[in-house]
Parts: structure tokens; sequence; C-alpha cells
């Protein structure tokens, strides 16, 4: 396994662990985070690693939602090879790895949303597992990602896709600044399955009826703060604001089509 003591190797691991905290509860894996790691160059796209840590979300219930939630979030990145585990990229294997380019596949975990969560008498959103294919491009100190999940299981089904563009901008040998933007894009299937409201649902909720067609979901901005404290340990926190657009901005189970959310974690890296 190679070195993983230097600072800026260091910082470049802890970017590894951003997409994770994410994709569960309110920040759908139709919204992955357009953060990616590693993103400042410094760390060998083919380099082994293990990561592991724990940290918190705290974010509206489920995309759109009137109520927050704090949920603790365990954390994990392995990559072994051409293989790898984490929240973001799921499960799978890279086909495609040069200084510039990485493309891959993997099975990834599709968020939903909790009975208790929704408006009454809309019911759950189970999570689900989807196919997820990714293009990532580095240049310049950016890493540009476009991805696309086909959804196998789970209730919200369809075909979603996700694009993300992040700067990486190293203060010191032991702080990262990380700006990124991202939007997300969902068929009609997935869309009207997450924002739309059918007839059962109506007469139970008292919400109109409602039918979300294909189109882009949200857009967003985020900035991450990564500091190393020692060679293996590092905190990351990251606060992010996302606006939902639109069908998904005008379903009637959207409170506020503008929201904040932020994350803390801690990490260990072996």
């Amino acid at each position: 396994m190679r070195n993983l003591s230097t600072p800026r190797t260091r910082s470049a691991l802890m970017l590894a662990m951003l997409p994770f905290a994410l994709a569960p509860a309110a920040v759908q894996a139709q919204t992955q985070p357009p953060i990616q790691g590693p993103l400042d160059g410094s760390v060998d796209p083919d380099g082994d690693h293990i990561i592991v840590g724990i940290g918190g979300l705290y974010a509206p219930a489920y995309q759109g939602a009137d109520d927050y939630r704090f949920q603790p979030l365990p954390m994990v990145d392995v990559k072994w090879g051409r293989f790898f585990v984490n929240l973001q990229d799921g499960v799978g294997a890279n086909l495609l790895e040069s200084d510039h380019v990485t493309v891959g596949v993997g099975l990834t975990p599709v968020g939903g949303y909790r009975a208790k969560d929704a408006p009454d008498g809309i019911g759950k959103l189970s999570l689900g597992l989807g196919g997820r294919g990714f293009l990532k491009l580095r240049q310049s100190g950016f890493e540009a990602t476009i991805s696309a999940t086909k959804i196998i299981t789970g209730n919200t089904e369809g075909v979603v896709a996700d694009a993300s563009l992040a700067f990486p901008i190293a203060a010191s040998d032991k702080l990262t600044l990380i700006p990124s933007i991202g939007t997300s894009w969902g068929d009609r299937k997935h869309n009207n399955r997450y924002f739309g409201v059918t007839a059962e649902q109506s007469a139970a909720s008292g919400l109109l009826q409602y039918r979300a067609g294909s189109g882009f979901n949200d857009a967003k901005a985020e900035l991450a703060v990564v500091y190393r404290l020692t060679d293996r340990i590092g905190v990351m926190a990251m606060g992010g604001v996302s606006s939902l657009l639109g069908d998904a901005k005008n379903s009637p189970i959207v409170y506020h089509k503008t929201r904040p959310y932020g994350v803390f974690a801690v990490t260990y890296s072996f």
C-alpha cells in the first residue's frame, strides 16, 4: 500500500469522504454532491487506500421538506486496484484510469424518504439500489464529473443523472478549501415517483394530484473545509445550499424550494 503520510496526500484523501457523507437522507442519490476525491492531483488515481470515519448530516428530511433531520453517518472509502467501495460510486470498478480521466461503474444506494418525514398520507419512498456509470475529468486543478444511475430496486425507479465541478484550494499544508457547484436531472418515472402525488395519495393527504415530468431537479453550491490534524486523522466541515428547479419545485410536497444543509466528519486513514 502506498505512503499516506504526506500533507498533500492526507488533504486529498480527506476529500474522498465528502460524497459519502451526503448521499443518505435529504440529499438524495439523485442529487449527488459535486465534491469528488481525490481532487488536488497530489494522489495517484491508481493508488490504494482505506479511509474510515464518523460524521453527521443536518439537512431537510427530503428534498423540499419543511423539517430538518440530523443523521449520524458512518464513512468508508476503500480503493484496491481498480475496485472501490464508497457511498457515492457504490461498490464497483474503474474501467479506465489515467491522470486526467476516470471511467467507472458500480452499484450504489438510491435514497427515498420515511413516511413520518413526508406529508400525512403520502407514505414512504423506500431505499433502493441503482447501477451507476460515471466519467471524471481532471484538468488544471478542476474536477468535473458526469454520472447516470439506472434504479434497479426501491420505490423511486427510473433514471437519474448529475453533473458537478469542484476546485480545491490548498490554503496551507493542513488546510484545504473546496468550492463546488452541481446539478441533477431525473427522467419522468423517477421525478413522478419522488415529487408526484397520486390520486390515492391526494385523497389521503388532501394535497392536489400532481405529475412531474423529466428535467433538471436542482442546482447547488457548496464549500467544504478540510483540516489535517495528524498524518492519519482529519476533520471536515461542509455547508451547501440547494435550490429545486422545474417540476420538482412546483410539487405539492415541496414546502421550501431553497434550503441549506451541512456536514461534519472525522476520518482516519490506514
